[in-house]
C-alpha cells in the first residue's frame, strides 16, 4: 500500500521515522511519500519538503511567512492528487494537517488516519467538528485523551501507547553504559570535563529559542562554575541562531544528540513539549520555562482560552504538579533559579520530582506505540 505521511517538526519526524519502520514490517509492499525531515527519509520516506520550511509559530510568525506556507500547502495538494495515495497519515502539526484532512476527504481520495492526535484538550476544542467529519481513524498516545475524545465527545479512538516510551526504552538498551559526548566539547587543556551537567532545551523553533533561550542562560549562568551548561541543538538550527543568544555566555551546544545529553545530565530547562516527556523518562529533574511575548496578554489569554490545568505533558500524564511550570509573566530569570536550585542534588525538590516520574511512567504504559499504531492501520485498511 501507499502512505503519504506529513509531520511538521521534530518530534513529529522523530515519530513518524519509528511509525514508518513499523509499517514495513507488517506491509513488505508499503510505498512511503510525504513532508517530513532527516529521520523520515532515512526510513524510507520519499521527502517532498522538509518541514524546516513550513515550521514557523506564533500569529506574527505564520503573517510573515503566509506565502511560503501557502505555497507548501498547493504542493502537498498536488502531490496527493498525483501520487493517488492509499492512505493519508497526518502527524500532530494540526494547522497544516487538518487543511490537507479536509481537502482529502472532500476530493475522496482515500482514508485519512491521524497519528498522534491534535491537543484540542488544550485549545481549539471547536476542531472537534473537523475531525469527525474529515478524520476515518485517530491514533492516541496520550492516555487522558481517551476521556476527552470518548468521554466528552463520543468520537472514538484508539489508544497505542506514547512513542516516547519507546524511543528512550529503545536508546537505553542500545547504551547500557552512559555515551559519552564528543570530544570537541573536553575541557580546554584537553582533558575530560567531569563537572555535571546542566541541560538547556529551549525548543526546536526559531521563536520559541528566541524567547526562551536568553531567560534560560541568564537563570543558569551563576552555576556555570560547579555545573557544565550545555544546550541540545535542534536539528533545523543552525549554529548563527544560538549564538546571537549565547553571547559570552559559559555554554556549549551539541546537536542531534539531545537523549546523549539527558542521559548524563543532572538537571533540565526545559521549553514545555515532548522535550518534557523525554527529560522526564530520562530520570533528569526539570524546570519547564514557556515565556512568550506580550507575556501580560498571554497570561491572560491562557486562562480564558486553555481548558487544562497544565502545559507539561508531564503534569497532565500524572494528573497533578509533579514539575514547575514557568509560563509567560511567570517566567523570570529569577524565578527559574529558584527552581533550579531546588531540583539539583540536595535540593528540597529533587527526590519528590523522581518519585513522581515513576507515577507518570506507569500511567503511559508499556513500550510498543509505533508497532501496536502500525498493526491497527494496517488491518484497518485491508477492511476498507
Amino acid at each position: 500500500m501507499k502512505y503519504y505521511i506529513i509531520a511538521g517538526e521534530a518530534s513529529g519526524d522523530l515519530h513518524a521515522s519509528h511509525l514508518i519502520t513499523a509499517l514495513k514490517a507488517e506491509d513488505p509492499e508499503a510505498q512511503f511519500r510525504g513532508f517530513g525531515g532527516d529521520l523520515m527519509q532515512e526510513a524510507g520516506l520519499t521527502l517532498v519538503r522538509h518541514y524546516r520550511d513550513l515550521a514557523y509559530m506564533g500569529v506574527v510568525q505564520v503573517v510573515l511567512h503566509a506565502r511560503t506556507i501557502l505555497k507548501g500547502m498547493s504542493q502537498c495538494k498536488e502531490d496527493l492528487v498525483t501520487w493517488r495515495p492509499d492512505v493519508v497519515v497526518l502527524v500532530d502539526y494540526p494547522g497544516f494537517n487538518l487543511k490537507i484532512a479536509r481537502f482529502v476527504h472532500e476530493r475522496a481520495l482515500c482514508p485519512v488516519f491521524y497519528y498522534i492526535a491534535p491537543k484540542l484538550w488544550a485549545w481549539k476544542e471547536w476542531r472537534i467538528k473537523d475531525i469527525r467529519r474529515d478524520v476515518d481513524e485517530l491514533f492516541s498516545i496520550l492516555p487522558f485523551e481517551t476521556e476527552f475524545f470518548e468521554g466528552k465527545h463520543h468520537y472514538p479512538i484508539h489508544y497505542v501507547g506514547n512513542p516516547t516510551m519507546d524511543e528512550v526504552t529503545a536508546y537505553r538498551a542500545a547504551h547500557p553504559t552512559t555515551a559519552s559526548l564528543p570530544a570537541s566539547f573536553s575541557g580546554v587543556d584537553g582533558a575530560a570535563d567531569e563537572r555535571p551537567i546542566i541541560a538547556l532545551l529551549c525548543g526546536s523553533r526559531k521563536q520559541e529559542i528566541a524567547d526562551n533561550l536568553p531567560r534560560m542562560l541568564q537563570a543558569s549562568q551563576p552555576y556555570a562554575a560547579r555545573y557544565r551548561l550545555i544546550i541540545a541543538g535542534a536539528p533545523s538550527i543552525t549554529p548563527d541562531i544560538y549564538q546571537k543568544y549565547v553571547g559570552s555566555h559559559s555554554v556549549d551546544i551539541i546537536y542531534n544528540r539531545t537523549y546523549d545529553l539527558l542521559s548524563q545530565s543532572t538537571a533540565a530547562l526545559v521549553t514545555s513539549g515532548t522535550a518534557t516527556l523525554e527529560t522526564a523518562l530520562f530520570r533528569v529533574p526539570q524546570v519547564v520555562c514557556y515565556f512568550m511575548k506580550f507575556r501580560q496578554l498571554a497570561s491572560f489569554a491562557r486562562r480564558l482560552i486553555l481548558k487544562i490545568p497544565y502545559v507539561s505533558l508531564v503534569n497532565l500524564v500524572a494528573g497533578r504538579e509533579v514539575v514547575p511550570e514557568l509560563v509567560a509573566e511567570q517566567m523570570t530569570p529569577a524565578a527559574c533559579r529558584k527552581h533550579l536550585e531546588s531540583i539539583l542534588p540536595g535540593g528540597p525538590a529533587r527526590e519528590e520530582q523522581l518519585r513522581g516520574y515513576e507515577e507518570m511512567s506507569r500511567k503511559l504504559g508499556e513500550p510498543g506505540a509505533p508497532q501496536k499504531a502500525a498493526r491497527l492501520m494496517v488491518q484497518l485498511l485491508e477492511k476498507k
